[in-house]
């Protein structure tokens, strides 16, 4: 039995993701006795994957594919399955990664179990862990399909290396003008920052900064943490900031593994777009302030204040211990 992976790459490197897919997917094959192999799209350096547990890469090389398309990948993914006999297939939970995985799921008529947080509870029957209701619960949830779709939220498992190397495999899967029925024009990127959907800390303003101008807070706070800057959205409706920086449930969704929130006070579709973080930071003049209540630590002080101190300690930390 095999289990495949669909490693995510941008402009030819493998993300984050893609390595966790892997751990994830090597500890799962431990259990069922299966091998691993990963379908990757236009990936430079597919050997990689091969220190977390892979077996085999099928690579795909096609330039009409240099830009996302759901159903085209989608397709991809699913003739990999059948090519290799999958019956685990599994996906990250990033933007691209939730278009794809219903797509796969119905393509090979198999069971779809999304927002995974664990290794399987069991394989016979095959049940798994997810989030739920927001992510303000969890359920177990059955898969009696002979092949099973999991979308492995992010950051709920980690990264494990493992000995071993993978072999690659040019893959050419057959599709056709339906598969491209949507066309890109042009895909704008903000380069030179560290992406919110990569990032393992994210840095969060609200309308507490007052206007775009105090902006420099956050930044220089990110910067010195190496995390990617976000925004609230009254923040990207006001236009103080752009909305591919909008988190939340009504945004883009986070699970980093430390989430700072600056002068956010807390609205329920906020808390419950980025409740999947491991630690979260609140800093609020406002005591009573929703965030509180979910914070793993809390400061209550003008941000104005509080934060230009904290950035200068860690740039302090960090240079003591270069």
């Amino acid at each position: 039995m095999s289990i495949l992976i669909y490693a995510e790459s941008a402009e030819g490197k493998f993300k984050k993701t893609a390595f966790e897919l892997a751990s994830y997917a090597k500890k799962v094959a431990g259990e069922t006795g299966s091998t691993i192999t990963a379908v990757a799209v236009n990936a430079a350096d597919a050997s990689q994957l091969g220190k977390y547990g892979v077996d085999k890469v099928l690579n795909v090389k096609n330039d009409k594919l240099n830009s996302f398309n759901a159903k085209a990948y989608a397709d991809v993914v699913k003739q990999a399955a059948q090519k290799e006999g999958a019956k685990i297939v599994l996906l990250s939970s990033t933007t691209d990664s939730l278009y794809l995985a219903p797509l796969v799921a119905v393509g090979l008529e198999a069971g779809y179990a999304s927002n995974v947080v664990s290794l399987p509870e069991s394989v016979s029957p095959f049940r798994v862990k997810r989030n739920a209701f927001s992510n303000k619960a969890f359920n177990v949830t059955e898969i009696n399909t002979d092949v099973k779709v999991l979308a492995i939220a992010k950051n709920s498992f980690g990264l494990i290396e493992a000995s071993g190397a993978a072999t690659e495999e040019e893959f050419a899967p057959s599709l056709n003008d339906n598969d491209f029925t949507i066309k890109v024009e042009s895909t704008e990127k903000v380069t030179g920052k560290v992406t919110i959907a990569d990032a393992e800390i994210v840095v969060s303003g609200g309308r507490g900064l007052k206007g775009p101008e105090n902006w420099g807070l956050i930044e220089d706070l990110a910067t010195a943490l190496g995390a990617a800057t976000a925004c609230s959205k009254p923040v990207s409706d006001l236009g103080w900031r752009p909305h591919s920086e909008h988190v939340g449930q009504t945004g883009k969704p986070v699970a980093s593994n430390l989430y700072i929130a600056v002068g956010i006070s807390g609205a329920i579709q906020h808390i419950a777009g980025i409740n999947s973080s491991k630690v979260k930071v609140v800093i609020n003049t406002d005591p009573d302030a929703p965030f509180f209540k979910v914070a793993d630590y809390g400061v209550v002080g003008d941000a104005f204040e509080v934060v230009p101190k904290l950035t200068e300690k860690i740039k302090e930390f960090k240079a003591q211990n270069s």
